[in-house]
């Protein structure tokens, strides 16, 4: 009798694969539903390439975007797409069980074409720092690595909250540059809008209604501000210092409050935020005794 129930049990299992299915929300409110975890993951976008990795998904990624340079292994990976295309066709001879899609950045025509192929998409992408723990663990529910995303996602909130925590006697108005030529900023609905914020610093430009806008020259002189933090580069302070030789009417300018932060980490939308919010951390605070 007992072995008749284990092996019923047993077919029970094989004939229900419900029994493994996974279901998430993406940030569109769509449900992405697998019969189970993933196997074969394509990610649209060095963020989502280092979540999957962190999140413990790494031996699944099959596909990445252009860009895609962390960790290494992620970079030898085959490309499927960059930021203004995805190679729908490539993706399709990957045969992942789920795509990872960055919202504001993928074409989101490509986007619906693979879901209408039959390959479930999570589209998603964080606004907020507590966005990217959430995004840890979406991931690993998807992929049944839940312990690892899980931890990771905990290690990621302990470390900005100490952050966060640090006194901020005053608000330091800065303007975050994220292109030189045409010069280019983000508002407060962008993660380092809220990077920014949590770092003690107020945005000039924290109202506009684009989430990336276009800045003229002119409205430079409207804000003036205290701080000019710069990721048009590599990363190099003197280098962010040389792109504004040419403003000295700006306050920030004049004082030398022009820092940078590198590109790699606060353009990817991923665990290792931590280093850059670090950096702009440092940077308000030590543009704060300059203030009048």
């Amino acid at each position: 009798m007992i072995r008749w129930l284990v092996v019923l049990g047993a077919a029970l299992a094989f004939a229900s694969p419900a029994l493994a299915e996974v279901r998430v929300t993406d940030d569109r409110g769509v449900a992405v539903t697998l019969a189970s975890p993933a196997r074969r993951i394509v990610t649209l976008a060095p963020s989502l390439a280092e979540i999957a990795f962190a999140a413990g998904a790494g031996d699944r990624v099959v596909g990445v975007s252009t860009y895609t340079d962390y960790p290494e292994a992620a970079s030898r990976l085959p490309v499927v797409g960059s930021h203004g295309r995805i190679d729908v066709e490539r993706v399709l001879t990957l045969r992942p069980d789920v795509v990872l899609a960055w919202q504001s950045g993928n074409p989101m025509r490509d986007v619906e074409r693979i879901e209408r192929l039959g390959i479930p998409v999570f589209v998603t992408e964080p606004r907020r720092v507590e966005d990217v723990p959430r995004i840890l663990r979406a991931v690993g529910t998807l992929t049944g690595t839940g312990d690892v995303a899980d931890a990771a996602a905990g290690a990621f909130e302990s470390e900005t909250r100490a952050l966060a925590a640090s006194p901020r006697p005053s608000r330091v108005r800065v303007l975050f540059e994220i292109w030189h030529e045409p010069l280019l900023t983000v508002n407060d609905a962008h993660l380092i809008g809220d990077m920014l914020a949590r770092c003690g610093g107020e945005n000039v430009f924290g109202n506009v209604a684009l989430l990336t806008p276009r800045i003229a020259r002119e409205q430079l002189l409207v804000v003036d501000p205290d701080l000019i933090v710069s990721s048009a580069g590599s990363g190099d302070r003197a280098e962010a210092i040389a792109l504004w030789r040419d403003a000295p009417m700006l306050r920030a300018v004049r004082e030398g409050q022009v820092y940078a932060v590198d590109p790699r980490l606060v353009h990817r939308q991923g665990p290792r935020i931590t280093l850059a919010m670090r950096s702009l951390c440092a940077s308000i605070a030590a543009a704060r005794p300059a203030r009048p």
